[in-house]
Formats: structure tokens, C-alpha cells, sequence
């Protein structure tokens, strides 16, 4: 089964391909085209996305079973780690709530964090600390 997802697709690429899909949802499409015509639509698909963004799910022969493809604009990479499929997201849609995608394909290693990127837990202390009391220790408000 081969899924294809067109999010700002230019006008005309859905219809086109409804001629070879089923669309399950709007920019959803599923099928069960062969190897020949699921390449064919995706140079079509890769040549005129433009600014729009489009990802492919077809049958691959890995741990998955699958294997994917992205074309357009700001969009989420597949990165092979240890033989399983991630998506990396763009650097530019980060904001101070998500973290970057730590793997570096260049060199095939994990990054460590940018410094203040991960939040320390606070220190325990009087007031926050659990457990049984000591004995003579006052109790603590919870």
C-alpha cells in the first residue's frame, strides 16, 4: 500500500491524483500502484509541489516495512537511526517549548543539547522534601 500527503498543494496535483489514488481525506491519498507508476507520480509530484510540501509512504524491504519521501518546503526529514525511519524536524519551526533533533546525519552521532536547553529539577529542601520525618522535625506543609 502506498500512501501520498499533499499539505498547499498547487491547484490540479489533487486531481491528478485521483486518477491513480483514492483520496481518504482531503490531500490523503491511498493506493496500490506499482513500483513504475508510484516513481513516475513522484517525480511529477517533486517537480511541481513548489511551495507546498508532499510526503510518500510506500513498501520497503527494512525492520518497517516501509520507506518514505518528502518534497517541498519546510519540511520534516527522514533520518535513517540504527535502521528505523525518524523525522527530524526543520530548524525553523523550533520555538522555546520543543527541542531540536539531536541526530547529526553528517556524522552519524547524537548531539549533545545546547546549554540551558534542558531544564534541571529543582533541588529538594525542607518544604518540598517526602518521605518519613526524622524525629523532632516539624511537619511540613504539603
Amino acid at each position: 500500500m502506498t500512501v501520498i500527503i499533499l499539505i498547499a498543494a498547487p491547484e490540479g496535483l489533487r486531481g491528478h491524483f485521483t486518477r491513480w489514488m483514492v483520496e481518504a481525506s482531503a490531500g490523503v491519498f491511498v493506493g496500490n500502484p506499482s513500483r513504475r507508476i508510484r516513481d513516475r507520480l513522484w517525480e511529477l509530484l517533486a517537480t511541481r509541489i513548489g511551495d507546498g510540501q508532499a510526503i510518500l509512504i510506500e513498501p520497503a524491504a527494512n525492520e518497517q516495512g516501509w520507506a518514505v519521501r518528502t518534497a517541498g518546503r519546510d519540511r520534516w526529514q527522514p533520518v535513517d537511526f540504527d535502521g528505523l525511519i525518524l523525522s527530524a524536524r526543520p530548524k525553523n519551526q523550533l520555538n522555546e517549548n520543543s527541542h531540536p533533533a539531536r541526530y547529526n546525519p553528517s556524522s552519524g552521532s547524537v548531539d549533545p543539547a545546547p546549554a540551558g536547553m534542558l531544564r534541571q529539577p529543582p533541588s529538594p529542601t525542607a518544604s518540598t522534601r517526602r518521605g518519613p520525618r526524622a524525629r523532632g522535625d516539624a511537619p511540613t506543609q504539603q
